[in-house]
């Protein structure tokens, strides 16, 4: 029986060159006839023998253009761990130029990125800097004005995935809110999206807008964050129909078909690239009684519950940073580990784990979580077709409606294609 627990697999890997060959465009044609709705999947044009993609330039690497934005600017900065540029913080890289960073705000898990996911933060102080930092997350999720006086520029720089329930897109509306409330600029530094080559799910009925889904767009939205501000201010969905005066620095060498390995974890359970991808699906089961592998080596890579039947894969969470109190801890759960080559790219959101893990435990999945999982689903409708028994295809076709108009209203805001 293979055990999954204490030692940290080596995770993200900067793949910043490469040569397409013909069977990897093979392989991705193949998946994008296969699965979801994938973006951009006409290779005819490309030569796989002289084709060689430059290197991703993100947003905050396009260092002369930014410090011109700010000169004689009162400037805040809202990031996190993934903030860096070419490895160095933003923070410090501005203070090293010259430029008046007054204020942090940070987002779930922290200007660090170490805290547990929904943990309380509190506001603190950069040691490094001597800054204060704000926390966006808790009862202050949105900047009150007193937190913005004196400042003129906002930056927001942190690295997102491309789904609706993880939170840095809600702090990013809140944050545009109170720019457009308070005649703040707010310049965002673009960086790609791992999983914008698909767009999946159901669409969010605005009953269920929560912090883990404010707006009417499927689980998987295939949109950079700069394009998805975009989509904010264009759609008017900022309180009263505002709209906040935004800059976009955007990327170098990127398109939504083009896989991006994330050079840091944007958040503490997501460590390596397939975690990245099976995210979306497997979030869902954060509702219910089942463990995703919090607490172990692999969160996010597996999942499992003390009562499934006995298979060749087991796992025990145990406390530790960035899973304080995992679910089920300190107790074996048999499960199933997925870090393999399936989930290298996933080209839709995949409801067969949800499906197994409820034929595992004699359909008691929801037990008193319904309403959490609701919120993650965007609507009551999803947890009665599991409920009811439909298959994943049957459950899919219903969300094609929904899909085929997000597509085109998140055509209007794309950058990159």
């Amino acid at each position: 029986m293979k055990y999954s627990n204490d030692k940290l697999k080596p995770s993200f890997r900067l793949k910043y060159t490469k040569v397409l060959c013909l069977k990897s465009i093979f392989f991705l044609l193949v998946a994008s006839c296969s699965f979801g709705q994938p973006i951009d999947n006409d290779y005819s044009a490309v030569d796989p023998i002289k084709t060689i993609e430059k290197a991703i330039v993100v947003g905050a690497q396009k260092l002369d253009g930014i410090l011109s934005l700010l000169d004689n600017k009162s400037v805040g900065v809202v990031g996190n761990q993934s903030s860096l540029v070419d490895g160095i913080h933003l923070v410090d890289t501005l203070l090293h130029s010259g430029i008046k960073v007054k204020r942090i705000f940070s987002p779930e898990h922290g200007f660090r990125g170490d805290a547990d996911a929904g943990e309380h933060i509190s506001s603190q102080t950069d040691k490094k800097t001597g800054l204060s930092i704000v926390s966006l997350y808790g009862k202050n999720k949105k900047p009150h004005p007193s937190q913005l006086i004196g400042l003129d520029v906002l930056i927001f720089d942190i690295q997102d995935v491309g789904v609706r329930f993880y939170t840095y897109i809600s702090t990013l509306h809140y944050v545009m809110e109170a720019c457009a409330e308070n005649h703040i600029t707010l310049i965002i530094l673009d960086r790609p999206n791992p999983n914008g080559h698909y767009i999946d799910g159901p669409i969010l009925d605005p009953t269920y807008k929560s912090f883990v889904g404010m707006h009417p767009i499927p689980i998987v939205h295939g949109m950079t964050i700069a394009e998805y501000a975009r989509m904010i201010n264009g759609e008017k969905w900022l309180k009263n129909k505002i709209q906040c005066d935004l800059t976009v620095v955007s990327c170098d060498n990127y398109s939504h078909s083009r896989n991006y390995s994330l050079p840091v974890p944007p958040s503490p359970n997501l460590r390596s690239d397939i975690s990245i991808q099976l995210y979306p699906s497997l979030c869902l089961l954060e509702s219910t009684t089942v463990t995703l592998g919090r607490g172990t080596s692999s969160p996010f890579e597996c999942y499992g519950h003390p009562d499934f039947l006995k298979t060749e894969f087991a796992f025990i969470p145990r406390s530790g940073p960035g899973s304080k109190k995992p679910k089920h801890q300190d107790k074996l759960c048999n499960g199933f580990y997925l870090n393999n080559s399936n989930y290298e790219r996933m080209y839709k959101l995949d409801l067969s784990f949800m499906l197994n893990a409820k034929k595992q435990l004699n359909g008691k999945l929801f037990v008193d979580r319904s309403k959490f999982f609701n919120l993650l689903a965007g609507n009551n409708i999803l947890l009665q077709q599991v409920e009811s028994g439909m298959s994943e295809d049957e459950i899919r076709a219903t969300w094609k409606e929904g899909l085929d108009e997000f597509s085109l209203v998140r055509a209007k805001y794309l950058m990159y294609d």
